[in-house]
């Protein structure tokens, strides 16, 4: 696709993006059957989805992400599996493990690879910070390759495939911290924040009747594989690429281009991989919101959730109460100044 300002999107692409506000705008009133609120968490974790990426939900407990992810995957019909992750959990119980089993010949037996529960399109990793690393590293090849590999083996995963976390703050007790790899392995850090007053209180009125309600497939998977390739065409011109690749670079302390401010209170920026996912976010929130062009605004829409989890707080900003949010808000403001 060509990415100058006088782009004229093709006849099929149009259609393919109304067919998209469609299906986002029937989930969204799915959603509100069983989900009070929570309209930007919904967005990020859709965007997510169209990217090919994998989200991490964070927040305390009691705040319905575990629902979310679990209605979000009633709505498509495609294969689910949840992990609850506990501390005992091994690495062996997420990607399957061979196990000695009878043959068709009497007498002898052979090793039989069992299929684990990451062997599904959507995995909900449920307080995936309760497992030790060794267990959360499990996921590593799945998430990166979409394959897994046991005893030499390596075994594809059905497509389309991502994974859904949740996260209880590290400070409660009983987590371990999630490597920096693993984070990388996630599109967006999703914040699931407390809800409204009148949302609470929604809350209250509408899930402590009757039963809820269930809901409808809309979406198949291979319907899904189209709207992401979908996604991948939609065009993006050059300073969308340059703002994308100044923002994350402005992140990086040991860098030229980063401000003296974010050498005092970061100790580690974004990585590539940053860059990548601003610019495939951005084309996925285009195409939801009915553009047919990335835009400097989608850029700016998803930052956040794309660098929270890339850009590391040193003890200075830490003992200011400086978090990574807010550094992310000030970046976004200065370099938009810039363009």
């Amino acid at each position: 696709m060509e990415t100058t300002a006088n782009y004229k999107p093709q006849d099929q692409d149009v259609i393919a993006i109304d067919r998209l506000r469609a299906f986002y705008a029937e989930l969204r009133a799915e959603l509100g059957k069983v989900i009070i609120g929570q309209d930007r968490v919904i967005e990020e974790t859709v965007i997510a989805i169209l990217g090919r990426g994998h989200g991490l939900l964070m927040g305390v407990p009691g705040l319905a992400k575990t629902l979310l992810v679990r209605s979000i995957a009633e709505t498509m019909d495609l294969k689910f599996s949840r992990i609850q992750f506990t501390p005992d959990l091994m690495p062996g119980d997420i990607t399957g493990t061979e196990i000695l089993q009878e043959t068709s010949q009497p007498g002898r037996r052979g090793f039989e690879f069992v299929k684990g529960p990451i062997f599904a399109n959507i995995v909900l990793s449920d307080e995936i910070n309760r497992a030790p690393p060794k267990t959360q590293a499990a996921l590593l090849e799945a998430m990166q390759e979409h394959r897994v590999t046991v005893n030499g083996r390596t075994y594809e995963l059905p497509p389309p495939f991502f994974v859904l976390a949740t996260q209880n703050p590290i400070e409660q007790e009983g987590t371990y911290p999630l490597p920096e790899a693993q984070l990388d392995r996630f599109m967006f850090l999703i914040q699931v924040d407390y809800p409204s007053h009148d949302e609470e209180r929604r809350i209250a009125r509408e899930t402590t009747g009757i039963a809820p309600a269930r809901l409808r497939h809309l979406i198949t998977g291979p319907q899904v594989t189209e709207f992401q390739e979908l996604v991948r065409r939609v065009p993006v011109p050059d300073h969308v690429y340059d703002y994308a690749t100044m923002l994350v670079r402005r992140t990086r302390p040991p860098g030229t281009e980063s401000p003296d401010w974010v050498k005092s209170w970061v100790s580690w920026g974004a990585g590539p991989r940053a860059v990548q996912y601003l610019i495939i976010g951005a084309k996925a929130r285009a195409a939801l919101m009915g553009s047919y062009m990335a835009r400097l605004e989608d850029v700016q829409a998803i930052a956040e959730p794309v660098l929270r989890h890339r850009v590391l707080t040193n003890f200075h900003a830490e003992s200011e109460g400086v978090t990574s949010r807010e550094i992310i808000r000030r970046l976004v403001e200065e370099a938009s100044a810039k363009v």
